[in-house]
């Protein structure tokens, strides 16, 4: 039996702009995009078998405690890269600042904070 993940939603404040970044640093594209649940809206950012959801309510968002801190908080997402250099050249570009750094077995990855305070992790393996 295989089991993948197929896409995780999250919520942001501006779907447009995440997935913006998101094409310009990942090289992801949009899926699809449209009316959501309780009125909201949601844009579907990925590749053709998996993506991340972007949902945005009617209503302003309040700032939410560090995920670290709640049951069920969302603690980042990881992406797996074939070159962690040039992607983070694409992060700062993008206006992101990188954080901590780890080199370690199987390989070595980076982390930064979206314009929505949400932690992204990215990995390169070693071959």
């Amino acid at each position: 039996m295989t089991v993948r993940l197929e896409h995780a939603n999250i919520t942001v404040s501006s779907p447009e702009s995440t997935a913006a970044w998101m094409q310009d640093v990942f090289g992801w594209h949009i899926r699809w995009q449209g009316e959501a649940i309780s009125g909201g809206y949601s844009l579907h950012v990925g590749e053709a078998d998996s993506y991340l959801a972007l949902y945005c309510p009617p209503e302003p968002l309040a700032e939410a405690p560090t995920s670290y801190a709640i049951n069920g908080g969302l603690n980042h997402i990881a992406v797996v890269v074939d070159d962690l250099d040039a992607v983070e050249t694409r992060v700062r570009a993008a206006g992101f600042t990188p954080g901590e750094h780890h080199d370690y077995e199987p390989g070595r990855r980076f982390y930064f904070r979206d314009r929505d305070n949400i932690e992204f992790e990215v990995v390169q393996y070693d071959a």
